[in-house]
C-alpha cells in the first residue's frame, strides 16, 4: 500500500476540517469529489488525538471493509466525540490538539506451532496488534510500544489487558492474534506541518 507525503497532508488535514466544522456547527462535512475519489480504496483507519503529549482521543476501524473517506470522516468525528475513555473535545480546544492519521494494512492471523513463539513474530515499530478472545477485542497500533518503549511480550501483554484478557492471555491456545502494518501521519504541533512518522 502506498501512500504518498501529500496523500498523508491530505488525510489529516482532512481530518481536522471535519472535527474542526462538527464541533463547530454540528454536522459533517461534504468531501470533496477530489477526496472522494483520491481515497476511494477500502482500507483501515485511525484517527488519534493528542492534547499536548496526553492522549485526548482515538477511535477507528480496523477492518478494510469501508472506503478510506467515509472511515476517516466517520473516525475522526468519533475520536473527538465519542471515545468513552475521555469527555468529548471542545470547539475551544481544537488549538491544542494534534491530529495524527494512521492508514492500516488488512490484518493477517500470526499462526505459531506454540504460543511462546508470538513475540518472535511481533516487530516492535512496524506491527499493530489485534487480540480477539471469548469476550471481545482489543487494538493497538505500532506506535504505542514504540512510545512506551515496550519488548514484544509486553506489547502482548498490554493488548490483551486492551481486550479486557488477564495480561498473559496470549499464551493460551484460544486466543487469536492479528498484526497489521501502520502508515502514520501527524501534525508537529497544532494546526502546524504534517509528517510521515518514522517507527
Amino acid at each position: 500500500m502506498s501512500i504518498s507525503d501529500e496523500d498523508g497532508q491530505t488525510l489529516v488535514k482532512t481530518a481536522r476540517l471535519v472535527v474542526t466544522k462538527y464541533l463547530k456547527e454540528g454536522k459533517k462535512i461534504e468531501l470533496s469529489k477530489e477526496i472522494k475519489s483520491k481515497f476511494a480504496f477500502k482500507s483501515g483507519v485511525f484517527v488519534t488525538l493528542n492534547k499536548k503529549e496526553n492522549l485526548r482521543g482515538c477511535i477507528g476501524f480496523p477492518m478494510p471493509d469501508r472506503v478510506l473517506h467515509q472511515s476517516l470522516l466517520d473516525a475522526a468525528i468519533a475520536s473527538s466525540t465519542e471515545d468513552p475513555r475521555f469527555a468529548p473535545v471542545r470547539f475551544e480546544e481544537l488549538d491544542e490538539i494534534t491530529f495524527e492519521v494512521t492508514i492500516l494494512t488488512p490484518p493477517v492471523e500470526i499462526k505459531v506451532k506454540d504460543t511462546s513463539e508470538y513475540p518472535k513474530m511481533v516487530k516492535i515499530g512496524r506491527d499493530g496488534l489485534i487480540i480477539k478472545w471469548e469476550f471481545g477485542s482489543g487494538l493497538l497500533l505500532p506506535q504505542v510500544p514504540v512510545e512506551y518503549g515496550w519488548n514484544a511480550e509486553e506489547f502482548l501483554n498490554h493488548t490483551c489487558e486492551k481486550a479486557g484478557a488477564p495480561s498473559n492471555y496470549w499464551k493460551q491456545k484460544s486466543a487469536k492474534i492479528l498484526k497489521f502494518e501502520g502508515i502514520v501521519f501527524k501534525e508537529t504541533e497544532p494546526n502546524g506541518q504534517v509528517k510521515r512518522v518514522e517507527l
